[in-house]
Protein backbone atom coordinates (compact mmCIF):
# COMPACT_ATOMS: atom_id res chain seq x y z
CA UNK A 1 0.00 0.00 0.00
CA UNK A 2 1.48 3.31 -1.31
CA UNK A 3 0.70 6.64 0.64
CA UNK A 4 -0.10 8.76 -2.51
CA UNK A 5 -0.56 7.43 -6.61
CA UNK A 6 -1.03 9.10 -9.47
CA UNK A 7 -2.73 8.10 -12.20
CA UNK A 8 -1.83 8.83 -15.96
CA UNK A 9 -4.63 9.10 -18.30
CA UNK A 10 -4.24 9.17 -22.13
CA UNK A 11 -6.21 7.06 -24.13
CA UNK A 12 -8.34 5.64 -21.53
CA UNK A 13 -10.72 8.72 -20.27
CA UNK A 14 -13.19 6.34 -18.80
CA UNK A 15 -14.51 4.95 -15.10
CA UNK A 16 -16.08 1.87 -17.01
CA UNK A 17 -13.51 -0.92 -17.30
CA UNK A 18 -10.68 1.21 -16.17
CA UNK A 19 -8.62 -1.18 -14.61
CA UNK A 20 -5.46 1.48 -14.25
CA UNK A 21 -7.95 3.45 -12.09
CA UNK A 22 -9.05 0.48 -9.59
CA UNK A 23 -5.50 -0.43 -9.31
CA UNK A 24 -4.36 2.84 -8.16
CA UNK A 25 -7.24 2.90 -5.81
CA UNK A 26 -6.99 -0.48 -4.14
CA UNK A 27 -3.16 0.10 -3.99
CA UNK A 28 -2.73 4.14 -2.32
CA UNK A 29 -4.55 5.94 0.47
CA UNK A 30 -5.03 9.02 -2.12
CA UNK A 31 -4.69 9.23 -5.80
CA UNK A 32 -4.12 12.10 -8.16
CA UNK A 33 -5.45 11.71 -11.53
CA UNK A 34 -3.85 13.34 -14.36
CA UNK A 35 -4.12 14.34 -17.88
CA UNK A 36 -1.02 15.93 -19.93
CA UNK A 37 -1.66 17.93 -22.66
CA UNK A 38 1.88 16.24 -24.81
CA UNK A 39 3.14 19.19 -26.64
CA UNK A 40 4.31 17.19 -29.45
CA UNK A 41 0.56 15.36 -30.00
CA UNK A 42 -0.26 19.33 -31.66
CA UNK A 43 3.12 19.66 -33.43
CA UNK A 44 3.10 19.56 -37.54
CA UNK A 45 4.51 16.31 -38.91
CA UNK A 46 7.42 15.97 -40.87
CA UNK A 47 4.50 15.26 -43.81
CA UNK A 48 3.43 18.70 -43.22
CA UNK A 49 -0.19 18.03 -41.22
CA UNK A 50 -1.07 18.84 -37.64
CA UNK A 51 -0.48 15.80 -35.58
CA UNK A 52 -3.89 16.10 -33.87
CA UNK A 53 -6.64 18.57 -35.92
CA UNK A 54 -9.59 20.60 -34.62
CA UNK A 55 -12.07 18.02 -34.82
CA UNK A 56 -10.30 15.29 -32.87
CA UNK A 57 -9.27 18.27 -30.12
CA UNK A 58 -12.56 19.50 -29.43
CA UNK A 59 -13.70 15.72 -28.95
CA UNK A 60 -11.05 15.11 -26.57
CA UNK A 61 -12.18 18.74 -24.84
CA UNK A 62 -15.28 16.93 -24.01
CA UNK A 63 -14.08 14.01 -23.30
CA UNK A 64 -11.96 14.96 -20.54
CA UNK A 65 -14.65 17.63 -19.25
CA UNK A 66 -16.64 14.17 -19.01
CA UNK A 67 -14.39 12.53 -17.02
CA UNK A 68 -13.77 15.35 -14.50
CA UNK A 69 -17.30 15.68 -13.79
CA UNK A 70 -17.30 11.31 -13.40
CA UNK A 71 -14.39 11.82 -10.92
CA UNK A 72 -15.85 14.74 -9.00
CA UNK A 73 -18.63 12.72 -8.34
CA UNK A 74 -16.60 10.03 -6.84
CA UNK A 75 -14.78 12.72 -4.80
CA UNK A 76 -11.48 13.19 -6.97
CA UNK A 77 -11.39 15.22 -9.65
CA UNK A 78 -8.83 15.80 -12.48
CA UNK A 79 -5.32 17.79 -12.74
CA UNK A 80 -4.45 19.09 -16.45
CA UNK A 81 -0.65 19.89 -17.48
CA UNK A 82 0.71 20.67 -20.58
CA UNK A 83 4.30 20.14 -22.19
CA UNK A 84 6.23 17.51 -22.24
CA UNK A 85 5.05 14.37 -20.18
CA UNK A 86 8.93 13.47 -18.94
CA UNK A 87 9.11 16.86 -17.27
CA UNK A 88 5.27 17.35 -16.32
CA UNK A 89 4.54 14.38 -14.49
CA UNK A 90 7.66 14.05 -12.25
CA UNK A 91 6.53 17.62 -11.69
CA UNK A 92 4.03 16.28 -9.82
CA UNK A 93 5.31 13.31 -8.62
CA UNK A 94 7.17 15.49 -6.08
CA UNK A 95 4.86 18.60 -5.38
CA UNK A 96 2.25 15.33 -3.99
CA UNK A 97 4.91 12.80 -2.89
CA UNK A 98 4.06 10.11 -5.13
CA UNK A 99 5.66 6.45 -5.04
CA UNK A 100 3.81 4.97 -7.89
CA UNK A 101 2.53 6.14 -11.06
CA UNK A 102 -0.27 3.38 -12.88
CA UNK A 103 -0.53 4.17 -16.72
CA UNK A 104 -2.21 3.03 -19.71
CA UNK A 105 0.72 0.49 -21.20
CA UNK A 106 1.64 1.28 -24.92
CA UNK A 107 2.22 -0.14 -27.61
CA UNK A 108 3.15 2.56 -30.96
CA UNK A 109 6.86 3.71 -30.98
CA UNK A 110 6.62 7.26 -30.37
CA UNK A 111 4.04 6.04 -27.34
CA UNK A 112 6.39 3.81 -26.14
CA UNK A 113 9.48 5.83 -26.45
CA UNK A 114 7.23 8.32 -24.44
CA UNK A 115 6.27 5.80 -22.08
CA UNK A 116 10.17 5.20 -21.69
CA UNK A 117 11.77 8.56 -20.86
CA UNK A 118 8.55 9.27 -18.46
CA UNK A 119 9.96 6.00 -16.52
CA UNK A 120 13.52 6.74 -16.25
CA UNK A 121 12.97 10.44 -14.63
CA UNK A 122 10.06 8.48 -12.06
CA UNK A 123 13.33 5.80 -11.44
CA UNK A 124 15.57 9.02 -10.55
CA UNK A 125 12.71 9.95 -7.76
CA UNK A 126 12.40 6.11 -6.79
CA UNK A 127 8.97 5.91 -7.88
CA UNK A 128 7.25 3.17 -9.93
CA UNK A 129 5.95 3.45 -12.93
CA UNK A 130 2.97 0.24 -13.67
CA UNK A 131 1.13 0.17 -16.75
CA UNK A 132 -2.06 -2.21 -17.54
CA UNK A 133 -3.07 -3.47 -20.87
CA UNK A 134 -6.77 -1.56 -21.32
CA UNK A 135 -7.49 -1.14 -25.05
CA UNK A 136 -8.14 -4.38 -26.75
CA UNK A 137 -10.46 -7.27 -26.35
CA UNK A 138 -8.36 -10.29 -25.65
CA UNK A 139 -5.45 -9.63 -23.00
CA UNK A 140 -2.33 -10.10 -24.50
CA UNK A 141 -1.36 -12.75 -22.20
CA UNK A 142 -4.34 -14.48 -22.87
CA UNK A 143 -3.72 -14.87 -26.77
CA UNK A 144 -2.70 -18.34 -27.70
CA UNK A 145 0.58 -17.50 -28.97
CA UNK A 146 3.38 -15.19 -28.41
CA UNK A 147 3.94 -11.74 -29.76
CA UNK A 148 6.72 -12.57 -32.08
CA UNK A 149 4.60 -15.36 -33.09
CA UNK A 150 0.94 -13.74 -33.21
CA UNK A 151 0.14 -14.70 -37.42
CA UNK A 152 0.55 -12.15 -39.78
CA UNK A 153 -2.66 -12.96 -41.96
CA UNK A 154 -5.91 -11.77 -39.61
CA UNK A 155 -8.13 -15.09 -40.69
CA UNK A 156 -5.58 -17.09 -39.17
CA UNK A 157 -5.16 -14.72 -36.24
CA UNK A 158 -8.70 -14.32 -35.71
CA UNK A 159 -9.94 -18.35 -35.75
CA UNK A 160 -7.26 -19.24 -33.19
CA UNK A 161 -7.61 -16.50 -30.95
CA UNK A 162 -11.57 -17.25 -31.22
CA UNK A 163 -10.81 -20.74 -30.53
CA UNK A 164 -8.28 -20.89 -28.17
CA UNK A 165 -8.98 -17.84 -25.99
CA UNK A 166 -11.69 -16.14 -23.68
CA UNK A 167 -12.71 -12.32 -23.17
CA UNK A 168 -12.18 -11.35 -19.98
CA UNK A 169 -14.96 -9.76 -17.74
CA UNK A 170 -15.23 -5.89 -17.54
CA UNK A 171 -13.66 -3.98 -14.71
CA UNK A 172 -16.74 -2.22 -12.56
CA UNK A 173 -16.07 1.56 -12.25
CA UNK A 174 -15.28 2.79 -8.70
CA UNK A 175 -17.73 4.07 -6.13
CA UNK A 176 -15.38 6.23 -4.67
CA UNK A 177 -11.65 7.77 -4.66
CA UNK A 178 -10.21 9.50 -2.04
CA UNK A 179 -7.84 12.37 -3.59
CA UNK A 180 -6.39 15.37 -2.17
CA UNK A 181 -7.95 18.30 -2.78
CA UNK A 182 -8.07 18.62 -6.65
CA UNK A 183 -8.55 22.29 -8.34
CA UNK A 184 -11.46 22.84 -10.58
CA UNK A 185 -10.70 22.02 -14.13
CA UNK A 186 -8.77 23.74 -16.18
CA UNK A 187 -8.41 22.59 -20.17
CA UNK A 188 -7.00 24.88 -22.37
CA UNK A 189 -8.89 26.11 -25.21
CA UNK A 190 -8.14 24.94 -29.04
CA UNK A 191 -6.42 28.27 -30.06
CA UNK A 192 -3.78 28.03 -26.71
CA UNK A 193 -3.45 24.53 -28.72
CA UNK A 194 -2.83 26.30 -31.68
CA UNK A 195 -5.54 25.38 -33.40
CA UNK A 196 -9.22 26.88 -35.02
CA UNK A 197 -12.68 26.16 -34.01
CA UNK A 198 -14.42 24.42 -36.83
CA UNK A 199 -18.19 23.57 -36.74
CA UNK A 200 -19.15 20.41 -37.96
CA UNK A 201 -21.09 20.53 -41.37
CA UNK A 202 -24.41 19.61 -40.83
CA UNK A 203 -24.10 16.87 -43.18
CA UNK A 204 -22.36 15.12 -40.86
CA UNK A 205 -23.33 11.54 -40.08
CA UNK A 206 -23.09 12.19 -36.50
CA UNK A 207 -22.53 15.53 -34.08
CA UNK A 208 -19.97 13.18 -32.22
CA UNK A 209 -19.69 14.45 -28.85
CA UNK A 210 -16.89 13.28 -26.80
CA UNK A 211 -17.04 11.67 -23.40
CA UNK A 212 -17.87 8.25 -21.85
CA UNK A 213 -21.21 9.46 -20.77
CA UNK A 214 -22.03 10.38 -24.45
CA UNK A 215 -19.90 6.45 -25.64
CA UNK A 216 -22.91 4.75 -23.44
CA UNK A 217 -25.97 6.72 -24.54
CA UNK A 218 -24.69 5.81 -28.17
CA UNK A 219 -24.53 2.18 -27.64
CA UNK A 220 -27.76 2.43 -26.00
CA UNK A 221 -29.28 4.05 -28.72
CA UNK A 222 -27.69 1.31 -31.25
CA UNK A 223 -28.18 -1.70 -29.39
CA UNK A 224 -31.92 -1.22 -26.99
CA UNK A 225 -33.05 1.83 -28.66
CA UNK A 226 -33.61 1.14 -31.91
CA UNK A 227 -31.82 -2.58 -32.57
CA UNK A 228 -29.80 -1.41 -35.36
CA UNK A 229 -27.25 -4.20 -33.66
CA UNK A 230 -29.14 -6.65 -35.18
CA UNK A 231 -28.76 -5.65 -38.81
CA UNK A 232 -25.37 -4.21 -38.71
CA UNK A 233 -23.73 -6.53 -41.11
CA UNK A 234 -26.05 -5.63 -44.08
CA UNK A 235 -26.20 -1.89 -43.41
CA UNK A 236 -22.21 -1.51 -42.31
CA UNK A 237 -21.08 -0.55 -45.78
CA UNK A 238 -24.02 2.75 -45.77
CA UNK A 239 -22.29 5.99 -46.31
CA UNK A 240 -25.60 8.42 -45.09
CA UNK A 241 -27.22 8.81 -41.98
CA UNK A 242 -26.06 7.53 -37.88
CA UNK A 243 -27.46 4.51 -37.85
CA UNK A 244 -26.01 2.18 -40.89
CA UNK A 245 -22.87 1.21 -38.51
CA UNK A 246 -22.45 2.00 -34.87
CA UNK A 247 -20.16 4.87 -34.98
CA UNK A 248 -18.11 3.96 -31.71
CA UNK A 249 -14.81 4.53 -32.91
CA UNK A 250 -13.97 7.65 -32.54
CA UNK A 251 -15.06 6.72 -28.59
CA UNK A 252 -12.88 3.50 -28.66
CA UNK A 253 -9.91 5.40 -30.05
CA UNK A 254 -9.96 7.51 -26.58
CA UNK A 255 -11.01 4.59 -24.74
CA UNK A 256 -14.24 6.67 -23.56
CA UNK A 257 -15.68 3.29 -24.30
CA UNK A 258 -13.56 -0.15 -23.87
CA UNK A 259 -14.23 -3.33 -26.13
CA UNK A 260 -14.96 -5.47 -23.52
CA UNK A 261 -17.53 -3.25 -22.23
CA UNK A 262 -18.98 -3.18 -26.11
CA UNK A 263 -18.05 -6.88 -26.13
CA UNK A 264 -20.32 -7.28 -22.45
CA UNK A 265 -23.19 -5.16 -23.58
CA UNK A 266 -23.01 -7.41 -26.60
CA UNK A 267 -23.63 -10.48 -24.99
CA UNK A 268 -26.42 -9.21 -22.99
CA UNK A 269 -28.17 -7.89 -26.27
CA UNK A 270 -28.02 -11.15 -27.96
CA UNK A 271 -29.80 -13.19 -24.51
CA UNK A 272 -32.52 -10.33 -24.62
CA UNK A 273 -32.92 -10.16 -28.63
CA UNK A 274 -30.99 -12.98 -30.05
CA UNK A 275 -27.50 -13.60 -31.98
CA UNK A 276 -27.05 -13.38 -35.48
CA UNK A 277 -24.11 -13.01 -37.98
CA UNK A 278 -24.79 -9.56 -37.18
CA UNK A 279 -24.17 -9.15 -33.56
CA UNK A 280 -21.49 -11.48 -34.02
CA UNK A 281 -19.68 -8.67 -37.06
CA UNK A 282 -19.64 -5.92 -34.26
CA UNK A 283 -16.96 -8.42 -32.27
CA UNK A 284 -15.26 -9.66 -35.45
CA UNK A 285 -14.66 -5.73 -36.18
CA UNK A 286 -13.19 -5.41 -32.56
CA UNK A 287 -10.81 -7.97 -33.14
CA UNK A 288 -9.76 -6.30 -36.14
CA UNK A 289 -8.72 -3.26 -34.03
CA UNK A 290 -6.48 -6.15 -31.64
CA UNK A 291 -5.00 -7.61 -34.67
CA UNK A 292 -3.31 -4.18 -35.19
CA UNK A 293 -2.66 -3.32 -31.86
CA UNK A 294 -0.90 -7.02 -31.66
CA UNK A 295 0.89 -6.27 -34.74
CA UNK A 296 2.47 -2.86 -33.59
CA UNK A 297 3.55 -4.82 -30.60
CA UNK A 298 5.50 -7.07 -32.87
CA UNK A 299 6.60 -5.35 -35.57
CA UNK A 300 6.84 -1.40 -33.82
CA UNK A 301 8.56 0.81 -36.18
CA UNK A 302 8.19 -0.91 -39.28
CA UNK A 303 4.26 0.65 -39.68
CA UNK A 304 6.07 3.73 -40.12
CA UNK A 305 8.27 2.86 -42.90
CA UNK A 306 7.59 3.33 -46.98
CA UNK A 307 8.15 -0.11 -47.73
CA UNK A 308 5.90 -1.36 -44.00
CA UNK A 309 6.73 -4.36 -42.67
CA UNK A 310 7.58 -6.03 -45.91
CA UNK A 311 10.53 -6.26 -48.18
CA UNK A 312 9.68 -5.30 -51.71
CA UNK A 313 8.84 -1.80 -52.44
CA UNK A 314 4.83 -1.71 -54.74
CA UNK A 315 4.05 1.86 -54.28
CA UNK A 316 5.61 5.23 -54.99
CA UNK A 317 7.34 7.22 -53.19
CA UNK A 318 6.82 10.32 -54.63
CA UNK A 319 4.74 13.90 -53.48
CA UNK A 320 3.25 15.62 -56.56
CA UNK A 321 1.64 18.73 -54.42
CA UNK A 322 -1.41 19.79 -57.14
CA UNK A 323 -2.56 16.09 -57.10
CA UNK A 324 -2.16 15.88 -52.99
CA UNK A 325 -4.47 19.61 -53.04
CA UNK A 326 -6.50 17.69 -55.64
CA UNK A 327 -7.09 14.83 -53.40
CA UNK A 328 -7.42 16.61 -49.71
CA UNK A 329 -9.95 19.62 -51.19
CA UNK A 330 -12.78 16.51 -53.05
CA UNK A 331 -11.45 18.38 -56.93
CA UNK A 332 -10.17 14.83 -58.46
CA UNK A 333 -11.56 13.89 -61.75
CA UNK A 334 -13.64 10.97 -59.58
CA UNK A 335 -17.35 12.59 -57.88
CA UNK A 336 -16.73 9.96 -56.02
CA UNK A 337 -13.97 10.18 -54.32
CA UNK A 338 -14.39 14.18 -54.11
CA UNK A 339 -17.49 13.25 -52.28
CA UNK A 340 -15.77 11.54 -49.38
CA UNK A 341 -12.86 13.69 -48.79
CA UNK A 342 -15.49 16.85 -48.86
CA UNK A 343 -17.03 14.24 -45.71
CA UNK A 344 -13.74 14.16 -44.44
CA UNK A 345 -12.67 17.98 -44.20
CA UNK A 346 -16.02 19.26 -43.05
CA UNK A 347 -16.49 16.96 -40.30
CA UNK A 348 -13.72 14.79 -39.38
CA UNK A 349 -15.53 11.13 -40.50
CA UNK A 350 -15.57 9.16 -43.07
CA UNK A 351 -16.95 5.74 -43.83
CA UNK A 352 -15.20 2.41 -43.81
CA UNK A 353 -16.03 2.01 -47.17
CA UNK A 354 -14.56 5.45 -48.08
CA UNK A 355 -11.63 5.10 -46.72
CA UNK A 356 -10.71 1.95 -48.47
CA UNK A 357 -11.52 3.77 -51.48
CA UNK A 358 -9.97 6.59 -51.19
CA UNK A 359 -6.71 5.31 -49.65
CA UNK A 360 -6.77 2.78 -52.74
CA UNK A 361 -7.46 6.09 -55.00
CA UNK A 362 -4.48 7.27 -53.63
CA UNK A 363 -1.90 4.40 -53.72
CA UNK A 364 -2.91 3.33 -57.09
CA UNK A 365 -4.27 6.15 -59.16
CA UNK A 366 -2.33 8.94 -57.43
CA UNK A 367 0.73 6.78 -57.06
CA UNK A 368 2.05 8.65 -53.91
CA UNK A 369 4.01 7.56 -51.29
CA UNK A 370 0.82 6.32 -48.80
CA UNK A 371 2.37 7.48 -45.35
CA UNK A 372 1.24 11.37 -46.45
CA UNK A 373 -2.31 9.84 -46.66
CA UNK A 374 -2.13 7.96 -43.46
CA UNK A 375 -0.77 11.79 -42.00
CA UNK A 376 -3.61 13.56 -43.13
CA UNK A 377 -5.87 11.31 -41.58
CA UNK A 378 -4.24 11.44 -38.71
CA UNK A 379 -4.88 15.09 -38.45
CA UNK A 380 -8.50 14.67 -40.03
CA UNK A 381 -9.85 11.87 -38.39
CA UNK A 382 -12.39 12.69 -35.01
CA UNK A 383 -11.65 8.78 -34.68
CA UNK A 384 -7.83 8.62 -34.95
CA UNK A 385 -5.94 5.33 -33.74
CA UNK A 386 -2.67 5.33 -34.52
CA UNK A 387 -2.46 1.47 -34.97
CA UNK A 388 -5.95 1.33 -36.85
CA UNK A 389 -4.93 4.12 -39.23
CA UNK A 390 -1.52 3.16 -40.13
CA UNK A 391 -2.11 -0.26 -40.13
CA UNK A 392 -4.97 0.32 -42.46
CA UNK A 393 -3.02 2.52 -44.35
CA UNK A 394 -0.36 -0.31 -44.83
CA UNK A 395 -2.68 -3.01 -45.58
CA UNK A 396 -4.31 -1.00 -48.51
CA UNK A 397 -0.75 0.17 -49.90
CA UNK A 398 -0.23 -3.69 -50.21
CA UNK A 399 2.86 -3.21 -47.29
CA UNK A 400 0.72 -4.73 -44.43
CA UNK A 401 -0.92 -7.51 -43.56
CA UNK A 402 -3.36 -8.38 -46.59
CA UNK A 403 -2.52 -11.16 -48.32
CA UNK A 404 -3.37 -10.87 -51.55
CA UNK A 405 -0.58 -8.20 -51.94
CA UNK A 406 -1.33 -5.15 -53.40
CA UNK A 407 -5.31 -4.51 -53.32
CA UNK A 408 -6.77 -2.52 -55.78
CA UNK A 409 -10.26 -0.92 -55.79
CA UNK A 410 -12.14 -0.17 -59.15
CA UNK A 411 -13.76 3.27 -57.71
CA UNK A 412 -16.67 3.54 -60.27
CA UNK A 413 -17.61 -0.01 -59.39
CA UNK A 414 -17.63 0.45 -55.78
CA UNK A 415 -19.65 4.09 -56.34
CA UNK A 416 -21.84 1.91 -58.57
CA UNK A 417 -22.41 -0.78 -55.63
CA UNK A 418 -22.44 1.68 -52.79
CA UNK A 419 -23.90 4.63 -53.76
CA UNK A 420 -26.54 3.39 -56.58
CA UNK A 421 -28.74 6.39 -56.54
CA UNK A 422 -25.93 8.39 -55.91
CA UNK A 423 -27.43 9.73 -52.75
CA UNK A 424 -24.12 10.32 -50.73
CA UNK A 425 -22.65 11.94 -53.87
CA UNK A 426 -25.33 14.18 -54.00
CA UNK A 427 -25.30 15.57 -50.50
CA UNK A 428 -21.44 16.14 -50.67
CA UNK A 429 -21.24 17.70 -54.04
CA UNK A 430 -24.68 19.46 -54.78
CA UNK A 431 -24.95 17.51 -58.59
Amino acid sequence: MVKNALVWFKTDLRIQDNETLLKAIAQSEKVIPVYCFDESHFETTSYGFKKTGSFRAQFLLESLHDLDASLRALGSGLLIVKGKPEIEIPKLVQEYKVQKVFAKREVAFEEKQTEKKVQSELFKLRCELETFSTSTLYHAEDLPFSIKDIPDVFTNFRKKTEKDSEIRKPFDAPTKINSPEISPLELPTLEVLGLTKINMDSRAVLQFKGGETEAIQRLQHYFYDTQCLSTYKETRNGMIRADYSSKFSAWLALGCISPRYIHAEVKQYEAQFGANDSTYWLIFELLWRDFFRFMFKKYQTKFFLYEGIKTEKVNSKSLNEKLLNQWINGETPSDFINANMLELQLTGFMSNRGRQNVASYFCNELNMDWRIGAAYFEQQLIDYDVCNNWGNWAYLAGVGNDPRGHRYFNIEKQAADYDKKMEFRKLWLAI
